[in-house]
C-alpha cells in the first residue's frame, strides 16, 4: 500500500515536471518580435539568422538569440572633446550623432561595441578636420565640419551596418581667455560700427540740410526774378497804357509844360535828393506856359 502510493506520487512528480518542461520548451520555442526590432538567431553557436517583427519559431536549447537591435534611428550624445586648432587654441566641441542601424548581423559580428567605435571616430575625425581650420573658421563653419564627419563616419560604419543619418555639433567653447578677448573685439567692433553710423548719420544730415537751403535759395532767387519781371512787365505795361492814352488826347504842349511843372516837387521830396539841379528844359516849360497864358493879340 505504502509503496504504491509512493509510485503514484512520483508518477504525479513526473508528469508534473513534463508539463512545466513542455511549457518551457514552448516558451522558448515561440518569439514574438516587436514592430522595428530585429532577433539574430544562432544555431548551435553559428549565425542562422535575422528574425523582424512578428510570429517566429525557433528550436529550443539548439536555438539561442545573440542579440536584439533596435532598428529605429537613434541619437547618441558625446562628452565634450578637446581639440587642437590650426591656430594652435585648445576647443571644447560637445557632437551628436544620429545613426540608425541597417544591418543587424553585421552590427552584431563585424564590431564589438559600435557606439564607442562610433564614438572614437567621431573624435579622431574632429581632430584631423579641426587641426586645418583656426579659431574663426572653426566657429563660423559648423555645417562644413558636420559634413565631413557625417561622409566619413557614414564611410567607416557602412561595413558595420550601421547608417550616420546626421552629425550636429551642439557646442564649440573656445577657453575664457579666447572669449573675453573675442567678447572686447566684438564690443570694440560694435563700437566703430555705431562711430560710423553717427557720423554718416550727422553727414547725411548736413547735406540734407545744405541741399535744402540750396533749394531754398534758387526757389527765392527764381521769386525774387518772377517777381521783379512782373513788375517790370506791369511798369511796361502802366507806361504804354499812359503813353496810349497821352497820345489818344493829343495833349498840347502847354499841357505837358504844366505836368512837368507838377512832377517837380515830388522830384525834389526824394530821400536820396542831395542837390537839386534845375534841368534846361524847366526853363523852356516856363517859356512855353508863359506863352500860354500870354493874352493872345487882337
Amino acid at each position: 500500500m505504502l509503496l504504491t502510493e509512493l509510485a503514484a506520487g512520483v508518477g504525479g512528480f513526473v508528469l508534473l515536471l513534463i508539463v512545466a518542461l513542455v511549457v518551457i520548451v514552448l516558451a522558448r520555442a515561440v518569439q514574438i518580435v516587436p514592430q522595428s526590432r530585429a532577433l539574430v538567431i544562432e544555431r548551435l553557436g553559428k549565425f542562422h539568422s535575422v528574425m523582424y517583427g512578428g510570429f517566429h519559431v525557433v528550436i529550443p536549447f539548439i536555438d539561442r538569440i545573440a542579440n536584439r537591435v533596435d532598428l529605429r534611428e537613434q541619437v547618441t550624445s558625446f562628452p565634450p572633446q578637446p581639440v587642437i586648432t590650426a591656430d594652435n587654441v585648445v576647443v571644447s566641441i560637445d557632437s551628436v550623432i544620429y545613426y540608425q542601424v541597417t544591418d543587424p548581423m553585421h552590427a552584431t559580428y563585424e564590431i564589438a561595441n559600435y557606439i564607442q567605435a562610433i564614438e572614437q571616430l567621431t573624435v579622431t575625425t574632429l581632430r584631423n578636420v579641426i587641426g586645418s581650420l583656426d579659431l574663426e573658421a572653426t566657429l563660423t563653419s559648423r555645417d562644413s565640419i558636420n559634413s565631413q564627419l557625417r561622409g566619413v563616419l557614414d564611410e567607416a560604419t557602412g561595413r558595420w551596418g550601421i547608417r550616420v543619418n546626421r552629425v550636429e555639433l551642439k557646442a564649440i567653447d573656445p577657453p575664457p581667455s579666447i572669449q573675453q578677448a573675442m567678447e572686447q573685439q566684438l564690443r570694440a567692433e560694435r563700437d566703430k560700427r555705431a562711430a560710423i553710423l553717427t557720423a554718416e548719420g550727422v553727414r547725411q544730415s548736413q547735406i540734407l540740410k545744405a541741399e535744402g537751403e540750396k533749394q531754398a535759395a534758387i526757389l527765392t532767387a527764381e521769386g525774387q526774378s518772377q517777381a521783379a519781371i512782373t513788375r517790370a512787365q506791369g511798369d511796361a505795361q502802366a507806361i504804354q497804357t499812359v503813353f496810349d492814352a497821352i497820345h489818344a488826347g493829343n495833349p498840347t504842349p502847354d499841357l505837358l509844360s504844366y505836368q512837368y511843372l507838377q512832377m517837380l516837387p515830388q522830384i525834389a521830396r526824394g530821400e536820396a535828393s542831395k542837390v537839386w539841379v534845375v534841368p534846361t528844359e524847366l526853363t523852356a516849360a516856363l517859356d512855353s506856359i508863359a506863352k500860354g497864358f500870354a493874352p493872345k493879340a487882337d
